[in-house]
Parts: C-alpha cells; structure tokens; sequence
C-alpha cells in the first residue's frame, strides 16, 4: 500500500521550521486559529487553500505532491 501524503503534518513542521504560530497563519489565511488547527489534521486540503498557505510560509508545498507522485508513480504497475 502507498503511504500518503498528509498536507496538514507538512504544513504544522514548516509553521514550526520557521518559529512562527498558529494564530499567525490563521490571520495571514484569512481563518481562524480553531481552523488552523483543523487544517494541521487534515491529510489534503483546497488547492486555493494551499496557495495561500504556500505563499504565507514561502515554501512552495505543491512541489511536495509533485515530488510524492514521481517517487510513487510506477508502484501501481
């Protein structure tokens, strides 16, 4: 079984990379901090979502998908 990506795990170890709060990315996302941290427990989220996200922590987790496909892409066959 592929093991999966989880968007949310991700997202918390980068918020935690660069020192900065929950609440922080709550304001810069526009949501509040209950919901940042029911985004952190999610294993996908809205791409909108995740480019605003992406833009607010300056990191570029679409290359995240991009990286597991390649890596998982030929297991199937």
């Amino acid at each position: 079984m592929t093991e999966q990506l989880h968007i949310g795990k991700l997202i918390k170890a980068k918020l935690d990379e660069q020192g900065r709060k929950a609440s922080w990315l709550a304001k810069q996302v526009n949501c509040t901090r209950f919901n940042m941290y029911k985004i952190f427990q999610r294993e996908w989220i809205d791409t909108k979502l995740l480019l605003e996200i992406s833009k607010a922590l300056d990191f570029n987790f679409f290359e995240c998908y991009a990286r597991h496909f390649e890596e998982r892409k030929f297991e199937s066959n």
